[in-house]
């Protein structure tokens, strides 16, 4: 397995990259997905994809270092999916071992991420790697012109 970063602009991001992660983010548009990363880069969002020894892409991770008060500095992974006819194979240990790489590089304390509560496969996936379960996570709707009370 060979995993690469790619950057804002590499064609790899829609020949390869976007139809793996849509498996997991179906809204995205090519359109979409470049304005975000346009957007999100200088942010610093960044991806990540995983090969097959034939060349084809079989994971995808976005990701990026945050700092904060509660963690200092941390590698928040945004997006983490393996092409579902090449899960439990070792597409998802591998990402995360690159990952946690790049986290020790940066000087990271944490690598964490968080997962909507219906994807309970996923859950199991994270245990195994060693996540705890630490917080909730909270999310409000905004609406345009909404009632912000």
């Amino acid at each position: 397995m060979k995993i690469i970063d790619l950057e804002p602009g590499d064609p790899l991001l829609e020949s390869d990259l976007l139809p793996v992660l849509t498996e997991l983010r179906p809204h995205l548009t090519p359109e979409l997905f470049r304005e975000v990363y346009a957007a999100g880069h200088p942010q610093g969002l960044r991806f990540s994809a995983a090969y097959t020894d034939d060349g084809r892409c079989v994971g995808a991770a976005g990701w990026r270092i945050v700092h904060s008060t509660s963690s200092l500095r941390r590698l928040y992974v945004d997006d983490l999916v393996t092409a579902a006819a090449s899960r439990s194979t070792g597409v998802g240990h591998a990402l995360v071992a690159h990952l946690e790489g790049h986290a020790r590089a940066a000087g990271c304390r944490e690598l964490d991420l968080d997962s909507g509560t219906h994807r309970t496969g996923a859950h199991r996936f994270y245990l195994r790697e060693r996540f705890d379960i630490v917080a909730f996570h909270f999310s409000r709707p905004i609406t345009p012109g909404g009632d912000a009370s």
